[in-house]
């Protein structure tokens, strides 16, 4: 009996505790580790134009996998729901007022706060981001919103985020992506990683894009649908 007793302490002791992170709204929220598949909600934005284009089929891999494991995915689809990257004036100047700057793009602030997971889907266009994803940081990723000001620091306040993938493709080489210091990938990693603190991180690039082969880019769709699966 005495056996027993300690063996059940020993297991409560040795359980691993709900980690608690700091949610937007300054709460801390209680996430169960070792769970599988507790994100439910991810918001998947995606850049590109063309329907035919291979970062359509990775697009499409993308959402397809994630709701195979019944998540609930709301697929922002930039190009296709008219988003304006364009920052006016007003908004520069109400910028830090967090009472009032989310209004011109609220309904995209509200599905970013929804959201457990946050996968980019983008092709590299001269080392950065197209102008329609770019523009979507620059008017939604906002102060209040992504990140608040403590004494003149940044803090983050996208904590919501649990996951945080981006799924992309260069036309050049990773050296050459390396000379320029290979900026998309770093304000991922980086940038983007900080407001966020999520507890998985994925960057998953097919460079070279301009030279590869069919066999190469159906290799990479199945190793994006594999990851997407494991995120």
């Amino acid at each position: 009996m005495i056996e027993c007793m300690r063996t059940q302490n020993f297991r409560m002791r040795n359980e691993r505790r709900p980690e608690k992170r700091l949610m937007p709204n300054g709460k801390n929220a209680a996430i169960t580790a070792g769970r599988k598949d507790i994100m439910t909600r991810a918001l998947v934005l995606y850049a590109h134009p063309c329907e035919e284009s291979y970062s359509s089929a990775l697009h499409r891999t993308v959402v397809e996998t994630l709701h195979a494991r019944d998540w609930s995915v709301d697929d922002c689809d930039l190009y296709a729901e008219g988003f304006s990257p364009v920052l006016s004036g007003e908004e520069r100047r109400n910028y830090h007022d967090t009472s009032i700057n989310t209004a011109p793009v609220a309904s995209y602030v509200e599905r970013l706060q929804a959201a457990d997971a946050l996968i980019f889907c983008f092709p590299v266009w001269n080392f950065g981001y197209p102008a329609i994803l770019k523009g979507f940081l620059d008017r939604v990723f906002l102060p209040g919103v992504s990140f608040r000001l403590e004494d003149g620091k940044v803090a983050p306040n996208l904590t919501n985020i649990q996951k945080l993938a981006a799924v992309t493709t260069y036309g050049g080489s990773r050296f050459r992506a390396k000379l320029a210091a290979d900026p998309p990938r770093k304000c991922i990693s980086r940038a983007v990683r900080y407001v966020t603190r999520p507890a998985r991180l994925r960057y998953l690039a097919l460079y070279d894009l301009n030279r590869a082969s069919d066999s190469t880019r159906v290799k990479f769709i199945e190793y994006v649908r594999r990851e997407m699966r494991a995120l």
